[in-house]
């Protein structure tokens, strides 16, 4: 964490609390109320993430500034998580959401509150702003979602453009070893014993309500807030970084979203603006108290008087796995979408063209399975932590894939906005898969992916082998291709590890000739703005100590032998001590896949331990996913330990036709 910490700040000590819910469950907060008699707002962060440890320093720096500066916090756990009674059994279920409609209007009924509440969180907790504005709390006034997005299956962790991500794997994983975390005997005393193991025993992994649900359907409908962007009647700031899984829903949500609204892209990756990482870092939560003061205070602060938009143009992106860089600066956009100018490029033989010329033969896309080794994460660092999770040098997948590059610019070209390819496409298959990746190749050949673009293609009511037209976009990024550049438009049909490979699935072929590139271009309405922001505020930080630092490694091989390609990921998490308890986590994962997509296999396996002096915890969990008779086979374990003796074992099966 590398922003500025406020010494001089004067932070109200926090309150370990419980609300109460009408069913009779007790949620566990922190509460930070400012100093004095004045009735005050409060902003609530709504996630299942352990506010008396896990996310304790963190909530100390952030929730302890805004109380510094007059607006009340609040950290609760969901029902079912940390020492919240009850279950917790999924992600955005219905009944979290009521609890958050009860918990706002506990909120604003109490003697310190002046009855107006904000929202602010990132990931799940940015989910929860989105979705919970959708319920309309009368107290609700404003959110700041970071890193979320308006549609659960299109563009969200577990599928992107209908495409299984191994994110949503990696996340599935995670979250089942998080839903056996045990009540803490110093908040709860004596009953904790008796929660925990009840919570043990209403375990599901996660991963096996997800897979039962691989098209879009009511499941992921639910809490996807592009159903009707209308139910959303408060003030929104949707905040995010290019580097991030998530930054498409910022546009989404300018463009339709029919309230006050603000936007903000950076460089970042799934971090709050404060810590961004890659490029700098900037003064969030001074952006932060600036909206809160506007909407829940009534201020003029003037935040809603400048654009609705703050993007980062990046340039001179380097490609690294541990350690991406992307320079740039601010532009300002006054509405989305920012701008209708356009270069259009044409597919030739290998090459993008200014204007269209015929080519005779189709091209056949048959890209080998184990394409995409150096893509990264999807979603980089969304486990926080300095794992090198970032895309490599490009150059090694480029070469297992249909490119086609433009001359080298004799003058930077600028985009602002999202890149799409039109172009007529055959399969013979029921489905198939396209990837399309658009990458800046510099003088010395090194290839960096600036955008790109998943695409999970079917063919309805078009004969196998037919040929059809389609529009596949890119993810909106705002770029300069620095003049002695060339633009590379590189298409594959797997991108594995990022794209779990899917059996059945072959070739594509394209008409070049029909092929049309479309670049959005930056015109003069969008300015530079390259003061935008200050640099990186924070409240003090919790007493905490580290026990041990983080060490992570990630390895790619190849047997040549059995022509397993193999991607092996270990981490060991930080060790943090606050007060007596001690926490941290390991994980590792492998990633096997040969000629054909039937031999995909993932594995993680997972540990988890709180100790302080006579508690020793310890999660053991395991997940394995493998093709088997045409389908996916999910095997879990799941095994919890107290001081040294095994308390609770379980294993599931589950099937998934394919």
């Amino acid at each position: 964490m590398s922003d500025t910490i406020d010494n001089t700040l004067v932070v109200p000590a926090f309150r370990q609390i419980t609300v109460p819910l009408s069913d009779g469950t007790q949620l566990t907060a922190r509460l930070w109320l400012p100093e004095g008699a004045d009735p005050v707002p409060l902003v609530l962060e709504w996630i299942p993430y352990r506010q008396s440890d896990n996310t304790a320093v963190g909530d100390s720096m952030i929730h302890g500034y805004f109380a510094a500066h007059g607006i009340a916090a609040m950290r609760i756990d969901l029902r079912g998580s940390g020492n919240s009674g009850g279950f917790l059994r999924d992600e955005y279920l219905l009944q979290e959401q009521d609890d958050a409609v009860e918990v706002i209007a506990w909120i604003a009924g109490q003697s310190w509150s002046n009855g107006n509440v904000g929202m602010i969180g990132i990931s799940w907790g940015g989910f929860a702003a989105l979705q919970i504005a959708a319920r309309r709390p009368p107290a609700l006034k404003a959110i700041i979602t970071c890193c979320s997005t308006d549609d659960r299956y299109t563009d969200d962790v577990h599928f992107m453009g209908g495409a299984l991500l191994t994110d949503g794997l990696q996340w599935g994983s995670g979250l089942f070893t998080q839903l056996g975390r045990p009540l803490d005997p110093a908040y709860v005393g004596e009953s904790w014993r008796r929660q925990w193991l009840a919570r043990l025993e209403a375990m599901e992994p996660p991963l096996a309500h997800w897979l039962a649900h691989m098209e879009r359907d009511d499941y992921w409908r639910h809490g996807s807030v592009n159903e009707n962007y209308q139910d959303i009647q408060c003030a929104v700031y949707a905040v995010g970084g290019w580097t991030d899984g998530y930054s498409d829903a910022i546009l989404r949500l300018m463009e339709h979203l029919a309230v006050p609204r603000k936007g903000l892209i950076g460089p970042w990756t799934h971090i709050y603006p404060n810590w961004g990482t890659p490029g700098p870092a900037i003064d969030f939560l001074g952006e932060c108290l600036r909206f809160w003061r506007h909407w829940l205070l009534g201020e003029q602060t003037g935040i809603m008087d400048e654009p609705m938009l703050h993007l980062w143009q990046g340039e001179q992106l380097r490609p690294d796995p541990s350690s991406l860089t992307l320079g740039g600066h601010w532009i300002t956009a006054p509405q989305w979408p920012a701008t209708s100018a356009r270069h259009d490029f044409y597919l030739g033989d290998g090459v993008l063209i200014d204007a269209s010329v015929a080519v005779a033969e189709p091209l056949l896309i048959d890209t080998p399975a184990h394409c995409g080794a150096m893509g990264g994460e999807w979603c980089p660092l969304d486990g926080g932590g300095n794992a090198p999770e970032f895309q490599g040098d490009q150059r090694a997948d480029d070469g297992l894939s249909v490119c086609f590059d433009t001359p080298v610019l004799n003058s930077p070209l600028i985009l602002c906005g999202k890149a799409d390819l039109t172009v007529d496409i055959a399969f013979e298959t029921p489905s198939a898969m396209l990837i399309l990746r658009l990458n800046e190749v510099d003088a010395h050949g090194r290839s960096a992916r600036v955008t790109f673009g998943i695409h999970r293609l079917t063919r309805p009511d078009v004969p196998a082998g037919q040929t059809f037209p389609v529009e596949l976009s890119l993810k909106g990024v705002a770029y300069r291709f620095s003049a002695g550049c060339r633009i590379r438009l590189a298409l594959s049909t797997a991108y594995w590890p990022m794209v779990w490979a899917e059996p059945g699935q072959g070739p594509v072929r394209i008409a070049p000739a029909t092929g049309r590139f479309r670049l959005p271009l930056r015109t003069e309405n969008l300015p530079d703005k390259p003061d935008a922001f200050g640099l990186p505020r924070s409240a003090p930080a919790l007493d905490h100590q580290v026990m041990a630092p983080e060490v992570t490694t990630r390895r790619v091989s190849w047997d040549a032998g059995s022509n397993i390609h193999r991607l092996t990921m270990d981490a060991r998490r930080q060790k943090t001590r606050i007060g007596e308890l001690s926490f941290d986590s390991e994980g590792h994962e492998v990633y096997e896949i040969g000629a054909t997509a039937q031999t995909a296999r993932w594995q993680a396996e997972r540990l988890q331990r709180y100790q302080r002096p006579g508690w020793h915890i310890e999660l053991r969990s395991e997940s394995r996913l493998a093709w088997q008779d045409g389908g996916l086979v999910l095997h879990s374990s799941y095994s919890a330990w107290e001081n040294d003796r095994e308390v609770f074992q379980r294993q599931w099966e589950h099937r998934f036709p394919g």
